[in-house]
């Protein structure tokens, strides 16, 4: 093991120039190598290399101050960038929009696959994900710049059946982080609130007779683990260790042991939203809940249901998911997305997203940038800004039922809520209800062509998307119709036949009573 723990500085020096490079982590210092992304930045900054390296992150990496994925934004230090998601990496995608270098953005869920078909030597994925999206070569094929000339995207045929195939790729480096190695580089992930794809990266790049670099917390003896099921890398896949004793579990939280299942959280003492209206976007959707029902939220403004689940009473009568890993519990709000308090499982990323691709999912509720006439809707690529796709176009197109929650316009929006409903002191600057989306995410003419179950739920108004079009289906107490709703919208909806008010329940200071709800609708 001496031969294996190494300096940071030493670390890096296994990167060649022209590596393509896996780093494993999450937005705001999850399971982030902070350490070893430092070192790397550091050591081509006084020497020039490692220099046109292929950077290659599964999830948003990064705090938007400089760190993460940010680390890599210096001029030839990369040639290609292949993320998942890019919000948390402002440089990166400045750089991006600048023709600086190849970017791409992928679906999450895919990338996280196909590092498992790197690693078993396979041609790639093959999937219907991402179909009439982006990411599908017929529109854009997940191209971020004009730089990007190579397509990873193809379309292939199988039994008279279209799907896309994201092709394998070479891995010649990854890092990873956990929380304990032992002396023969066994990995632990006991202080981690997630796993996400560590052991799939470490595989794709040994069999590709690459190096594993792991930054780790702690050192301890072999045979001091307490269990061989507690390792999720195994020594025989770990070229270097790095010990950073500082260690966090995200950017803000030192070490809350009830976000790695050590301990529990009395989720009771959790306070409730304030009354706005994200709280009201988050209570609508929630009405969509039924009992036992899998659930993902994602980033943004969906994450407000899980607390309103937890305010109302009804956390523990469904089950909660997160695609980096998390099984039950109560998802953490805000930049700390990703990590749950209380989680019943933690399995890996690519496992999830086995799940999530099979239809495993009753309902998600997701956010929206844009949303059009068709139904389709985009987050990925907002006001010239690449944020990316994430698991937003895996998690959306598998689901039985999707709820996209957001506000109705967007840029300084001003709403006063009362028991009598919303109140419109000032529109946004940006209309979010748009003739054509900048870039498509989701597709409403691909979902209705499956007979997907699709909401638009905003402060104001509820849209559905049926097989005659997008649709008004309920409007807030209180608003005008053609001078809150149709007037703020780059088109025309239709307008239910059977328009409906919604719940004077959702702009009240009490509770809604969602408990008993669920327990009639059982």
């Amino acid at each position: 093991m001496a031969g294996k723990v190494l300096p940071a500085s030493e670390a890096v020096r296994l990167i060649q120039d022209r590596d393509t490079v896996v780093v494993v982590g999450s937005g705001w210092g999850v399971m982030e190598p902070s350490l070893l992304l430092e070192a790397l930045q550091k050591r081509y900054a006084q020497t020039g290399h490692p220099r046109d390296l292929a950077l290659v992150h599964i999830v948003g990496l990064g705090d938007r101050q400089g760190g993460g994925a940010d680390r890599f934004a210096l001029p030839g230090f990369v040639r290609r960038v292949i993320g998942g998601h890019w919000y948390w990496s402002v440089n990166l995608w400045k750089m991006a929009c600048a023709d600086q270098f190849e970017a791409y953005n992928l679906p999450q869920g895919v990338l996280s696959h196909l590092l498992r078909q790197i690693a078993s030597g396979g041609p790639g994925v093959v999937t219907k994900v991402g179909m009439r999206t982006f990411a599908d070569p017929r529109v854009e094929g997940g191209k971020l710049n004009k730089a990007a000339s190579e397509d990873l995207v193809k379309v292939v045929t199988i039994e008279g059946d279209e799907y896309l195939l994201y092709k394998a790729f070479p891995v010649h480096a990854t890092l990873i982080r956990g929380t304990t190695s032992d002396e023969q580089g066994n990995i632990t992930f006991e202080h981690e609130g997630v796993c996400l794809d560590a052991l799939a990266a470490a595989q794709a790049a040994k069999n590709c007779g690459g190096k594993v670099l792991v930054q780790v917390k702690r050192i301890t003896e072999t045979g001091t683990l307490m269990h061989p099921m507690m390792v999720k890398v195994p020594g025989i896949l770990v070229d270097a260790v790095v010990v950073d004793e500082n260690q966090r579990q995200t950017n803000d939280i030192c070490f809350d042991p009830s976000l790695c299942g050590e301990t529990r959280r009395p989720l009771e003492t959790t306070p409730p939203m304030k009354m706005s209206e994200r709280k009201v976007i988050a209570r609508r959707a929630a009405m969509e809940i039924r009992p036992g029902a899998v659930i993902n939220l994602g980033f943004g403004m969906p994450d407000g249901v899980g607390s309103v689940s937890a305010e109302e009473g009804i956390a523990d009568l469904i089950n909660l998911t997160i695609e980096l890993g998390p099984i039950g519990g109560l998802p953490l709000l805000g930049r700390n997305f990703g990590i749950a308090w209380n989680p019943l499982a933690i399995v890996d990323q690519p496992s999830m997203f086995d799940f999530y691709h099979g239809g495993g999912l009753d309902i998600t509720f997701l956010g929206f940038g844009q949303v059009d006439r068709a139904g389709n809707v985009n987050v990925s690529k907002l006001g010239g800004r690449i944020i990316g796709t994430g698991g937003f176009i895996d998690i959306s197109q598998c689901s039985k039922k999707v709820v996209f929650c957001g506000t109705f316009t967007a840029g300084g929006m001003e709403v006063m809520v009362s028991d009598a409903g919303p109140r419109i002191l000032r529109e946004g600057r940006t209309r979010k209800f748009v003739q054509n989306v900048d870039q498509i995410t989701f597709s409403g003419e691909y979902a209705r062509e499956r007979g997907q179950t699709v909401l638009y739920v905003t402060e104001r108004a509820v849209f559905q998307l049926r097989p005659e079009g997008l649709t008004l289906v309920e409007i807030a107490p209180g608003i005008d119709i053609e001078q809150d709703v149709l007037a703020q919208m780059g088109f025309r909806p239709i307008v239910a036949d059977d328009l409906k008010t919604m719940d004077m329940r959702l702009y009240r200071q009490s509770p809604m009573g969602l408990k008993n709800d669920l327990a009639r609708a059982s």
